[in-house]
C-alpha cells in the first residue's frame, strides 16, 4: 500500500510533464492556424453577409451580397474560367503523373535521375516556371510556335496573347509544374502492389495492358482517390501561375474566383463582397469533394 502511494504522485507528475511537452510541440503551430487561417476563416462567414471597406464598422447586408453575384457578369465569368481550368488541369495532371509513373517505376540504371527531373519543377520558383513559360508560348519569337511552325502550322495559337489560347497555355504550364508531385504519390502506390500479382498474371499469359487494366489499376484506386481530391481542391482555388502568367488576360479570358476574390477584397476593398464570393468558392470546392467521397464510398461498398 505503501509502495502504491509513494509511486502514484510520481506517475501523474510524470504524465503531466509528458501533456506539457507534447503540448510545448504543438502549440506554436496550433496558434498559427488559429491566427492566420481559423480565425480569417471565420470572418469570412460573417462578413460576407456584411457590407464593410475597413474605413468603418461592417454593417449587417443579409443576403445582398449574394444577389449581387448572380447579376455580377465578372463572378459568372470567374465561375466558368475556373470549371474551364478544373476540367483541364485535373484528367491531364492525373494522366500524366499515373503515366509518369508507370514509366519510371522500373528498377534501370538513371532512374532516379529522371525522377528527380520530373519532380523539380514542383519545387522550382512559380515565378520563374511562369516567366519561362511566357517566353516559350511567346507567339513570334517562342520555340513552342517556332516547333509547331516546323511542323507545318501556317497560323500558330498566340496562346497567352489570344482570349481563346490563355487558358489552355496556364493549363499546360500548370500540368507540367504539378505532376511530378503526383508523380510521386502514384509511386508509392506502384511499390505497394505485391509483386506476386504481375507474376501470376504472367503465369496465366497476362499481357501488359491487361496486368495494367485489371491489376495497376484497381490497387492504385486508393491513391487515385486521394490524387482527384487533391486536384480538386487545387484546381478550384487556383490563383499564383494565373496572376504572374496572365493577371487573368487578355481581357477577363483567364479571370478566376480566388483571383475575383483578391481583386474585390485587397484591391478595390469590397471586403464584405469578396467574403461572399469566398465563401461561395468554399461551397463549391466543400460540395465537390462531399461528391467525390460518397462516390468512393459506393463504390468501395461490398
Amino acid at each position: 500500500m505503501t509502495i502504491t502511494q509513494t509511486h502514484s504522485p510520481c506517475r501523474s507528475a510524470r504524465r503531466r510533464r509528458d501533456t506539457l511537452v507534447g503540448w510545448s510541440f504543438i502549440l506554436p503551430n496550433l496558434l498559427g492556424f488559429a491566427l492566420f487561417t481559423l480565425v480569417p476563416v471565420l470572418a469570412t462567414f460573417v462578413l460576407a453577409f456584411a457590407d464593410w471597406d475597413s474605413y468603418r464598422a461592417p454593417e449587417w447586408v443579409g443576403l445582398d451580397n449574394f444577389a449581387k453575384l448572380l447579376e455580377d457578369d465578372n463572378f459568372r465569368t470567374a465561375l466558368t474560367n475556373t470549371l474551364y481550368y478544373a476540367a483541364g488541369h485535373i484528367p491531364l495532371t492525373l494522366v500524366a503523373a499515373l503515366a509518369l509513373a508507370v514509366v519510371l517505376d522500373r528498377k534501370v540504371r538513371g532512374v532516379g535521375f529522371f525522377r528527380t527531373a520530373a519532380f523539380l519543377p514542383y519545387v522550382t520558383s512559380l515565378v520563374a516556371v511562369a516567366v519561362v513559360w511566357n517566353m516559350l508560348f511567346n507567339p513570334t519569337a517562342g520555340p513552342v510556335n517556332q516547333l509547331l511552325g516546323v511542323l507545318g502550322v501556317d497560323t500558330p495559337p498566340g496562346w497567352v496573347t489570344s482570349t481563346d489560347w490563355a487558358m489552355p497555355a496556364v493549363i499546360i504550364t500548370s500540368v507540367w509544374r504539378d505532376m511530378g508531385y503526383y508523380m510521386v504519390l502514384y509511386l508509392a502506390g506502384l511499390q505497394a502492389i505485391p509483386a506476386e500479382y504481375y507474376e501470376a498474371a504472367r503465369v496465366d499469359g497476362a499481357g501488359a495492358w491487361h496486368r495494367f487494366r485489371h491489376i495497376t489499376l484497381p490497387c492504385l484506386r486508393p491513391t487515385t482517390f486521394f490524387v482527384l481530391v487533391m486536384l480538386t481542391i487545387q484546381s478550384f482555388k487556383v490563383l499564383d501561375l494565373i496572376v504572374v502568367m496572365t493577371n487573368g488576360g487578355p481581357g477577363r479570358s483567364t479571370l478566376v474566383l480566388a483571383q475575383l476574390v483578391y481583386r474585390e477584397g485587397i484591391v478595390e476593398g469590397h471586403f464584405g463582397y469578396s467574403s461572399a464570393i469566398a465563401l461561395v468558392l468554399f461551397v463549391i470546392v466543400l460540395s465537390v469533394t462531399v461528391l467525390q467521397f460518397r462516390l468512393n464510398e459506393r463504390r468501395n461498398a461490398p
